[in-house]
């Protein structure tokens, strides 16, 4: 199982690289936010793989002449929501902390922990049918101390910390905070791989 991780930033490279007939075959898609929705149908249409996304704090509608663009053709929102696809079960959450409370997709800590405890029947329920709650954990913002910032507007949820503790994820990918030079992409927190996207990233399972 081979997934392509997307987030924050376009990638003129990763355009040229999907064209070649030596790319790698993507089984999966996944986008952590704050992309034009135009870049991700491209995505679904040159790896001919489902997207699965959930919308960053900069994500708004598109108004074309004809109609209002709310979300990636081909692709399915996750935000909220307990799935499976292509044999993985994945739990998306986007936005991120609330900064400004006139914005759309940011959350208050409270905010964000009910929206978790809405699809914990869900969890439950893949624990006891499955063995597993959920193998990946897909959001915009950081964990709270993980690859995220000191300001409010990059700060991590305590909420998605605790998700970690209490689900063990195999992997959770985001994106929203800035690069980190010098420091790691990815971090361990217990059995978890906490996956920092910052334009793409390619993994497999």
């Amino acid at each position: 199982m081979r997934l392509l991780a997307v987030g924050d930033e376009v990638s003129p490279a990763l355009e040229r690289a999907v064209l070649s007939p030596s790319f790698p075959k993507v089984d999966l898609i996944l986008s952590c936010g704050d992309l034009p929705y135009d870049y991700l149908e491209f995505l679904v249409d040159a790896v001919d793989a489902p997207l699965l996304f959930v919308r960053g704090n900069h994500d708004r509608p598109i108004h074309s002449e004809d109609r209002v663009i709310r979300a990636p053709q081909g692709g399915e929102d996750v935000d909220g929501k307990v799935l499976e696809r292509k044999g993985l079960i994945v739990a998306g959450f986007g936005g991120c902390l609330r900064y400004d409370p006139r914005a759309e997709n940011q959350y208050t800590e409270a905010q964000m922990r009910w929206r978790i405890r809405r699809v914990t029947p869900k969890l439950w329920w893949n624990k006891l049918r499955r063995g597993r709650a959920v193998d990946i954990l897909l959001t915009h913002a950081p964990p709270y101390g993980v690859h995220d910032g000191t300001d409010v507007a990059h700060r991590g949820f305590q909420a998605f910390l605790a998700f970690i503790e209490r689900w063990q994820p195999r992997f959770h990918f985001h994106g929203h905070t800035p690069p980190r030079p010098g420091l790691p992409s990815t971090t361990r927190v217990g059995p978890t791989q906490v996956v920092h996207v910052r334009g793409f990233r390619i993994l497999e399972l």
